[in-house]
């Protein structure tokens, strides 16, 4: 029964494939007077639709939807092994590239909105010291890894690997500790705690490598540790100010917004802050995200109270279409550029396994910073390992840098780190769920 479900599904992919292929051919390759909107609908057509079908099968198969959307992406850009060229022009594709940006702010900030300060503060000791040692060791066996494998590339390729081994996708992780309802346990809140900081630190280590790389591209060469720390300094005030200037003026400016009593303010509201925080982290040369990250976590709900549609409807829920829109085209797209003709490259292969070696090894590091007794440390390791969404927004910036016209993260190399995401996504879930199994109740919060 469950095979003949899949099917009708499978054969739906594969039409589609197939249907944009043999339009794209005589429309958009030999037509220049085509309308510019059509590729985009075309690709926007084929990109939606695999993202669901595939999602929904990886969730059948237990795997988060993200990992189908990624493996969807993959298939539709690896055409070539069955004869098709004709949807190449999807992986460089401008509007597809700027749809996917805005997916990847609209997702941080949703992030972020699942946050706040007030649980930073209080998530305790244990979690911070997981969340630090969770963000060092894996930037340090990322660093190690790319200056041993990669000899000849520049250090900040090594320290872009370390940036991407830092990040830590804690929605599949909370996906599989509430259907197991063990979310009230001690692990859990260990985990869930410790992904909140775990997630800040990254996205510094992120604004830090990021401005390094373009201040070399700008200045030709390398730059001093005075400049490294004045950087540094950017990304941290850029945050603090963020979280400062927010607290004193975002409960203001929204009681203000509130007073329109237009369809449709909240959301817009909502969208202003993150879009205006985005562009605030892109001047201050910090990557978007960062900035949307900020401004949903300075959100909290109280800040929707005098809302007339907080009544009937949750920010997240009015922000739920508008992600489920854009959030599958960054993924998709990330698929899309994985050239499976570059795992031949020699290296390639080797580098990827190393790569998902140190990011089981250095997440399963951070439950040493663990100070209660009778925590499962297995399990929390565990529930840090899966790089997910977050991985591969780290892997995507870095594709995008170029030092000298040269990017920072070549095709091969990207190809290695979404095989690492795979792989620490793919074997998680079960992973956990066999952790959490070997003991018959989780450990209670006291």
């Amino acid at each position: 029964m469950g095979a003949n479900r899949r099917f009708p599904l499978v054969f739906t992919l594969a039409s589609l494939v197939a249907l944009g292929a043999l339009l794209t051919r005589p429309a958009l390759a030999a037509d220049s007077t085509v309308d510019p909107v059509v590729p985009v609908l075309l690709s926007l057509s084929i990109v939606l639709g695999a993202a669901k079908v595939a999602g929904w099968l990886s969730t059948r198969l237990g795997q988060p939807a993200v990992l189908g959307e990624l493996i969807a992406g993959i298939v539709v850009g690896n055409l070539w092994i069955v004869g098709f060229y004709d949807l190449d022009w999807m992986r460089d594709d401008p509007t597809l590239s700027v749809l996917a940006e805005l997916g990847i702010i609209v997702l941080l900030f949703e992030v972020g909105l699942e946050s706040t300060v007030d649980r930073m503060r209080r998530v305790g000791a244990s979690a911070f010291l997981v969340a630090l040692i969770g963000v060092i060791t894996p930037f340090a066996l990322g660093w190690a890894a790319g200056a041993w494998l990669l000899p000849g590339s520049s250090p900040y390729v090594h320290a872009f690997l370390g940036a991407v081994l830092t990040a830590t996708s804690v929605g599949i992780t909370a996906r599989v500790l509430k259907d197991l309802d063990a979310t009230r346990s001690i692990e859990a809140q260990i985990i869930l705690g410790a992904a909140v900081i775990d997630d800040v630190l990254g996205l510094v280590i992120l604004a830090v490598v990021s401005g390094v790389i373009i201040a070399a591209d700008q200045g030709g060469q390398g730059i001093s540790l005075v400049e490294i720390a004045g950087i540094s300094a950017k990304a941290l005030g850029f945050l603090g100010a963020s979280m400062l200037l927010g607290l004193l003026l975002s409960r203001r400016l929204f009681r203000i917004a509130a007073r329109v009593r237009i369809r449709g303010i909240l959301l817009t509201s909502a969208l202003i802050f993150c879009f205006l925080f985005s562009y605030l982290a892109a001047l201050a040369d910090l990557a978007p995200v960062v900035g949307a990250f900020a401004a949903g976590l300075l959100l909290e709900p109280s800040h929707f109270d005098r809302f007339d549609e907080r009544r009937e409807h949750s920010l997240e829920s009015l922000l739920h279409p508008i992600s489920t829109f854009l959030v599958p085209v960054f993924f998709v797209l990330t698929g899309l550029r994985v050239d499976l003709r570059t795992l031949g490259e020699p290296g390639v292969l080797g580098l990827a396994a190393v790569l998902t070696a140190a990011a089981w090894i250095g997440k399963q590091a951070c439950s040493l910073g663990i100070l209660q007794r009778g925590v499962d440390r297995l399990t929390v390791g565990l529930g840090m390992v899966p790089r997910g969404e977050v991985g591969l927004i780290f892997a995507n910036i870095g594709a995008t840098m170029t030092i000298g016209g040269e990017r920072v993260i070549t095709p091969a190399t990207y190809a290695a780190v979404v095989i690492m995401v795979i792989a620490t996504t793919l074997v998680t879930p079960p992973a956990l769920q066999w952790s959490l199994g070997r003991k018959r109740s989780p450990t209670p919060v006291t």
